[in-house]
């Protein structure tokens, strides 16, 4: 297993724009991730929302997250499915990602990832996913 620093090192070594845009990966244990996008104002689309992008790339991160937290370094798990519903407008704040491991295989892991705004109980997007991983030898 990995300390949040720990994976958040090897998120920003896989994908170093993940350091540019701030990306903070807060907590990582139990099967869980907490990570963190700071607020951007050039991730805003028409309307003053945060794009679905935004969303959808930080619910991504948590569950990639979540899954070195629990497993070390296996920077070969990929996305293999990710599904996200809108489910409010997000404030102009930073956007919090709370992601859990539902499954873990030895080929896949199956999660789900509730959206925040900082400072807020409503979810603004819930996203579930599948994450396949590396056949170890």
């Amino acid at each position: 297993m990995l300390n949040a620093q720990e994976v958040q090192d090897v998120i920003y070594q896989g994908l170093p724009a993940a350091s540019e845009e701030g990306l903070r990966v807060e907590a990582v244990g139990e099967r869980r991730a907490r990570v963190r996008s700071p607020f951007r104002p050039s991730t805003l689309r028409p309307g003053g929302t945060l794009s679905g992008p935004t969303m959808m790339g930080l619910a991504d991160a948590a569950m990639y997250a979540a899954i070195l937290g629990e497993l070390g370094r296996v920077e070969m798990a990929v996305t293999q499915n990710l599904n996200i519903n809108f489910l409010s407008r997000p404030a102009q704040k930073d956007l919090i990602a709370e992601a859990i491991i539902l499954r873990l295989g030895r080929r896949s892991a199956v999660l789900e990832v509730q959206l925040f705004s900082e400072g807020s109980d409503e979810m603004v997007a819930h996203v579930t996913g599948t994450y396949a991983l590396p056949i170890s030898s």
